[in-house]
């Protein structure tokens, strides 16, 4: 392992794991995994480019993981179960596991945006989005994306 890198350096992944048309709020998001080049296990490290009109994700909470975020530049807008709060550089935020406070930030600037994510890694772990009918669930790091009710998503559109 590494003992530093170039964060820019890191193979940038611009897909997810939402299925069709879900998958359309975080287009223009480019994640780069840090902690996967230190072989960390306990915690996530990611950094986070948002194209002005992106989304980190759709608005979600964890069971079992902390969530952090920290603004390195640009502006976002963080969007939970209180309202809207702009973040600017130097601005952080927490998402304690098991707080039912759905969160995601969109990037509503003419400016790419740029966040430091670190987040526990859990081997199991139930992802709810408070408005979209979608489900994560990972059980012994098997993981799974589904409908609330438990249905599989038709992917064949």
């Amino acid at each position: 392992m590494p003992a530093a890198i170039d964060a820019l350096s890191v193979r940038a992944r611009t897909g997810t794991i939402y299925p069709p048309p879900l998958d359309e709020i975080v287009a223009g998001r480019v994640k780069r995994m840090l902690g996967n080049e230190f072989g960390l296990s306990q915690f996530g490290v990611n950094l986070t480019h948002l194209s002005p009109g992106a989304a980190s994700a759709h608005r979600h909470w964890h069971t079992r993981e902390d969530e952090f975020v920290y603004v390195l530049s640009g502006e976002v807008v963080l969007i939970d179960d209180d309202g809207e709060t702009v973040m600017t550089p130097g601005m952080c935020a927490g998402f304690p596991a098991g707080v039912a406070n759905g969160h995601h930030l969109v990037n509503r600037s003419d400016a790419e945006a740029v966040v430091l994510e670190v987040g526990t890694r859990s081997r199991d772990e139930v992802c709810e989005y408070p408005d979209v009918d979608m489900r994560f669930e990972m059980r012994d790091g098997q993981f799974a994306i589904t409908r609330k009710d438990g249905s599989a998503f038709d992917t064949k559109n």
